[in-house]
C-alpha cells in the first residue's frame, strides 16, 4: 500500500487498540519503525491528536474517532467471507489487500455488531476447492451459521444414495459446529445425536432444515479451523489408466487418489476409498482408459455393472 493508505490504516488500527508501539505498527504494515516514525510525524502534523508515551507506543486522544460506516452483521458476514476468499484464491498481492480490508471492517464494527458477525464468521471454513463452477446449492448455509452461532441443535432430512428402505433412518438431529466449503461441494460438521460423534453432511444432500429449540453446549478442545477429520479410507484399489486420464487426474485431481505410479511405461492410479462401491461410477466414466488391477471384489462389481447394462439394451 502506499503512504497515504498507510496513514489511513494506521488511524484504523489505533482506534480498535487503546495503544501500540511502533513495533507492533511496523509488524502490521510489514515495514520499519523508523518509516512508522516518520508515518506518526505526518499525521500529528496532519491534525490528528496523537498522545506518545515512551515505553508504552502511541494513541489517540480520547473522543476523536473517523466518521464511521454502518453495517448490519449479516454486511459484516458477507464482507468477512468475501475478503477469506480473495485471500484464498488469488494472487499474493490481492491476499495482503485482503488482509488490509479485513482489518479496516473489524476496526469500525460497533462492539455488538463484531460479536454477532465474528460468532457466524467462524462457522464457515474455506478450504481449496475445485470446480467452483459447479459449487453445490447454498439454500440452507445462512440458516445452518444462524444455528452455529446461537448453539441451537438442527433437525433435517438426509437423502444419502444408499439410504435404507425406512424413511425415518433419514432423519436427523445434530449439533451444528460450523460448514466446510470443500470442493465444490458444501459440507456441514456437526456431532450426530444418533451416532454420538462427529459426522460430515453435504448441504444439498438437506431437505426439511428445521432450527431446535434445545441447544447445546459446544465442546472445548473443537475448533473448526483447527478440525481434521480421522481418514477412515482403509481400502486400496490399483487401476491401470491410459496417459489422458493421468492427465486430467494431475490437473484436476481426486478426493479418492493417493499417487500415480509408472511402471515399466504403464501408468498405476492408487486410490484409497472407504467403500468399493464409492469408486464404481467413476472407473466405470474412464472407459476402456482404465482396468482394474485388485482388489477382485471392484473387478466383479464392475462386471456385475456392466452387465446389468448389457441386459438394459
Amino acid at each position: 500500500m502506499n503512504k497515504t493508505e498507510r496513514l489511513m490504516a494506521i488511524v484504523l488500527e489505533l482506534q480498535r487498540h487503546s495503544t501500540l508501539r511502533a513495533q507492533d505498527l511496523a509488524a502490521i504494515f510489514e515495514t520499519s519503525a523508523r518509516t512508522i516514525y516518520r508515518d506518526m510525524q505526518a499525521l500529528s502534523e496532519s491534525g490528528v491528536p496523537l498522545l506518545g508515551s515512551p515505553g508504552q507506543g502511541y494513541s489517540l486522544m480520547e473522543g476523536y474517532f473517523l466518521p464511521p460506516i454502518t453495517l448490519t452483521a449479516d454486511e459484516a458476514v458477507a464482507m468477512w467471507i468475501g475478503t477469506d476468499f480473495v485471500g484464498r484464491y488469488l494472487s499474493t498481492k490481492y491476499q495482503k489487500d485482503a488482509v488490509s480490508a479485513r482489518r479496516k471492517i473489524q476496526s469500525i464494527l460497533p462492539e455488538s455488531i463484531h460479536m454477532q458477525s465474528s460468532a457466524v464468521r467462524e462457522s464457515v471454513l474455506l478450504m481449496n476447492g475445485r470446480n467452483m463452477e459447479k459449487i453445490d446449492d447454498t439454500t440452507h448455509l445462512q440458516q445452518i451459521c444462524e444455528a452455529v452461532a446461537s448453539r441451537h441443535q438442527l433437525t433435517f432430512r438426509y437423502n444419502k444414495p444408499s439410504r435404507s428402505a425406512d424413511p425415518d433412518d433419514s432423519v436427523r438431529t445434530v449439533c451444528p459446529y460450523g460448514v466446510v466449503l470443500t470442493g465444490s461441494h458444501w459440507m456441514l460438521v456437526a456431532h450426530c445425536m444418533r451416532r454420538q460423534q462427529i459426522r460430515h453432511f453435504r448441504l444439498s444432500r438437506m431437505s426439511e432444515l428445521t432450527m431446535e429449540a434445545d441447544g447445546f453446549i459446544w465442546p472445548e478442545d473443537f475448533q473448526l479451523s483447527r478440525y481434521r477429520p480421522e481418514d477412515d479410507r482403509k481400502t486400496l484399489v490399483k487401476v491401470q489408466i491410459s496417459e489422458g486420464i493421468a492427465n486430467r487426474l494431475r490437473e484436476d485431481g481426486s478426493f479418492y487418489l493417493e499417487q500415480l505410479e509408472e511402471r515399466d511405461g504403464e501408468i498405476i492410479a492408487i486410490l484409497r476409498v472407504r467403500r468399493i462401491d464409492e469408486i464404481v461410477h467413476t472407473v466405470l466414466g474412464w472407459g476402456k482408459g482404465a482396468v482394474v488391477l485388485e482388489p477382485d471384489e471392484l473387478r466383479i462389481r464392475l462386471r456385475q455393472e456392466l452387465q446389468n447394462m448389457l441386459n438394459s439394451y
